[in-house]
């Protein structure tokens, strides 16, 4: 299948929304009334150091839960926050999942898991869950490796963050 121009303008549009959602913050600014005229005031972050975040909240990793809108209300992550993926282990009554970085936004919009690393295997999510520390200034692009790609496809388990420096006061 070719790469057509709407497949471009398509890519092009998503992958500006994606980095346009990540880096949104209602409270930065731009104030001429600043005696540093031209300035910008950046989010006032009420934490000192690092965040642990829990990947879904209390309803953790799961089949089902919209992880991108779960991302979006949760934004903006720093570097240095820790995400914590947390799942049951595989059972007769509990679907396996997994932790995957997908390489780009391509991969990301397709579930294409060719490319993909596994971060943490099925087991790895019990207990006190797997962590990962947002260590760098990029694109970090998250899905559900299980069942070939389904619960990233069909489960939307699959989020993307890009982490914002943590400015101090």
């Amino acid at each position: 299948m070719a790469f057509t121009f709407s497949h471009q303008g398509l890519v092009l549009v998503l992958t500006a929304s994606i980095l346009g959602v990540s880096l949104a913050n209602k409270d930065w600014g731009f104030s001429l009334a600043n005696k540093d005229r031209g300035s910008h005031r950046h989010p006032y972050n009420h934490t000192n150091g690092p965040n642990k975040i829990i990947v879904g909240g209390s309803q953790n990793w799961q089949f089902g839960v919209n992880y991108t809108d779960w991302s979006l209300k949760n934004a903006p992550f720093y570097f240095n926050d820790t995400l914590v993926f947390k799942y049951d282990p595989p059972s007769n009554t509990t679907f396996p999942h997994s932790v995957y970085l997908l390489p780009n936004l391509r991969s990301f919009l397709n579930c294409d898991l060719r490319r993909a690393k596994m971060f943490a295997n099925p087991t790895q999510g019990s207990g006190n869950g797997f962590e990962l520390v947002l260590k760098r200034r990029k694109p970090y692009y998250f899905a559900c490796g299980e069942r070939n790609g389904f619960h990233c496809k069909v489960g939307l388990m699959k989020f993307n963050v890009v982490p914002l420096l943590r400015w101090r006061y």
